[in-house]
């Protein structure tokens, strides 16, 4: 049996977990499931408490993407039965957006389809974001673009732009599996090139395209050397037309295993529950709050989810609150971290090399 409260008790330290040891996770019994929920809440609530963040998603462009990513309903040849359409006017980002704060939202994910943005792009949002941030004062504004060119992120940031999403979704050994036309070491860069400009990088995975207990563990670890501020989890939507389709492999029990061992390796940053939750973990939703600290409120980019009402009432009904906007997203514990330099150019003391 797994020593599930030593793995929480190493979590709580913020010392990392071994490939192994994250494996027992995820091959541990449904048996063990509560146990294993217990120990996970243990560090869930130490660094984030009973706090729940909301997220809103916004399509800005639906459909009609080039690339050929075999989980998407808007990839490439996708026949998926999807509402399609270009750019949303100011306006209606805007309405969308005050739709999802309206309902508890504390960021909201600005998304449109396609391999990346051009400048033009970033130029059409940079002042949707400026008005957003001003008709919303405390919400965090998160962009998923796609892969970033060269200074497309510190115009987004210039712009307001707290965060930027880019999932690696999977292992770098089996990327060229879900994904032909762009690489692992793309999703990377971007990742890398948000960060160098001072956005909160924002990267996490899907499970149930077929992969094994291995391959998560390898992608959790890929994600832990990107040291993203948030880890979104989502389980896969194996939508009619496209190559996952019927590809029907969680159990709410794995998710839940999944989960934490996300929040395992991850202990005090935000594990947010994304798409997938309803389908694949149904009547344990609930019991993932006690894993995770964020979840996506109410519809996804192609999907329809649970109605916002009743995200709002299963998160009250399990004993946890909404985390407002312009409170502290990351936990106390991680701003000691930051230290200005004494060491090293410019001083007496040996560099920290």
């Amino acid at each position: 049996m797994v020593k599930f409260d030593a793995l929480a008790d190493k979590a709580l330290r913020r010392e990392p977990l071994t490939h192994d040891e994250v494996l027992s996770v995820l091959t541990s019994s449904d048996d063990d499931l509560l146990e294993l929920v217990a120990a996970t809440f243990r560090v869930r609530r130490h660094f984030f408490e009973r706090q729940v963040k909301l997220n809103y998603l916004v399509n800005l462009k639906s459909g009609l993407c080039p690339e050929d990513c075999t989980y998407c309903s808007q990839r490439l040849g996708s026949s998926a039965d999807i509402v399609k359409y270009t750019w949303l006017r100011p306006d209606q980002t805007r309405e969308a957006v005050s739709c999802g704060v309206k309902a508890g939202a504390s960021r909201v994910c600005l998304v449109a389809s396609g391999r990346g943005p051009t400048d033009r792009d970033v130029d059409r949002l940079g002042p949707t974001i400026e008005q957003i941030k001003t008709d919303h004062p405390g919400v965090e504004v998160c962009a998923c673009l796609g892969l970033l060119s060269d200074g497309q992120a510190e115009r987004l940031r210039d712009s307001g732009a707290d965060a930027y999403n880019h999932n690696l979704n999977t292992s770098g050994e089996r990327y060229a599996d879900i994904c032909t036309t762009h690489t692992f070491d793309d999703r990377v860069d971007t990742v890398e090139q948000a960060k160098h400009a001072g956005l909160s990088p924002c990267s996490g995975l899907i499970a149930g395209m077929g992969e094994s207990d291995s391959d998560i563990v390898d992608a959790l670890f890929a994600l832990r050397e990107l040291d993203p501020d948030s880890v979104p989890v989502n389980f896969l939507i194996p939508f009619e037309g496209t190559p996952l389709a019927g590809q029907w492999n969680l159990t709410p029990q794995r998710c839940l295993r999944i989960l934490a061992a996300a929040r395992l390796v991850f202990p005090d940053v935000e594990v947010r529950l994304a798409a997938g939750r309803e389908i694949h973990l149904r009547g344990l939703q609930p019991l993932a709050l006690h894993v995770v600290n964020s979840i996506f409120l109410g519809d996804y980019l192609t999907s329809e989810g649970q109605e916002g009402k009743a995200d709002l009432e299963m998160i009250r009904d399990a004993g946890f609150v909404v985390q407002g906007a312009g409170e502290q997203t990351l936990p106390e514990e991680r701003l000691d971290l930051v230290k200005t330099r004494h060491r090293g150019a410019g001083t007496d003391l040996p560099p920290n090399a």
